[in-house]
């Protein structure tokens, strides 16, 4: 087995789709809640994964664990140790590596939408198999305004432009998710209704959102998959990167 381990920020943003896919795909998982328990040492885990959550990747003040957060992605960058961090995680990833977050200029990105894939990502050893212009889900206020020195961005979308990036050989960021159900997005909505105002109409309709989860299903369970045989060392990594400056 694989041993992954899973750092679950936020209460409504469990490993749910994501988590049954890599357990498919032979990982192990060690969910750790950093809001309840410290957060373990790198050793014995193959690869990291850090899901998303409601508060800002720079909100030390009201959840002081969020330090510790930014410290443990660092040392999986220098280490590299293969990562996929999700959402508010690819902006704690960002802020860990040099990079800068801020509250979105464009408002809230919220629905099933598209992003695209630069033409880099087609020589990534995790997305060159996926579509040019693949299906995600989106539900974020903030933006990573700046990637860190010498990542490579990967995908972008109209409205956001850094969607997706690696840090050096195999630390990756997702600005949206691909871990949720509908009763989960459905959740966010009524917990947060100024964003879910900003979806286009019938995104948040629980059809349109189940058809959507399909989709998406489609496309980023075989990435899952292909992110657990990265961290097995069943797939080489990305070439390897330049020094970066680890804050």
């Amino acid at each position: 087995m694989t041993r992954l381990l899973v750092i679950q920020p936020g209460d409504d943003d469990p490993p749910a789709r994501l988590g049954d896919w890599l357990s498919s795909a032979g990982a192990e998982l060690d969910v750790v809640r950093p809001y309840e328990a410290p957060l373990p040492d790198l050793d014995g885990y193959r690869g990291v994964v850090c899901l998303g959550g409601a508060m800002g990747a720079l909100d030390d003040a009201e959840h002081p664990w969020l330090a510790d957060v930014r410290a443990l992605l660092s040392r999986a960058v220098a280490k590299k140790v293969p990562l996929l961090a999700i959402c508010l995680g690819a902006q704690l990833l960002a802020a860990a590596t040099g990079g800068q977050v801020r509250r979105g200029r464009h408002g809230p990105e919220v629905g099933v939408l598209l992003v695209a894939k630069r033409d880099v990502a087609g020589r990534d050893p995790l997305f060159a198999d996926l579509p040019w212009t693949p299906d995600v889900l989106q539900f974020h206020e903030d933006e990573i305004s700046l990637l860190p020195p010498a990542a490579e961005l990967l995908a972008s979308s109209p409205k956001y432009a850094n969607q997706a990036f690696r840090v050096g050989e195999s630390a990756y960021g997702l600005q949206f998710h691909i871990e949720t159900t509908s009763e989960m997005v459905l959740g966010w909505a009524a917990n947060s209704p100024d964003a879910a105002a900003c979806a286009r109409p019938g995104q948040l309709d629980p059809d349109q959102l189940d058809q959507g989860h399909a989709d998406i299903a489609e496309v980023w369970r075989p990435f899952a998959e292909r992110f657990v045989r990265l961290a097995a060392g069943e797939l080489a990594p990305a070439g390897r990167g330049v020094g970066l400056p680890l804050v």
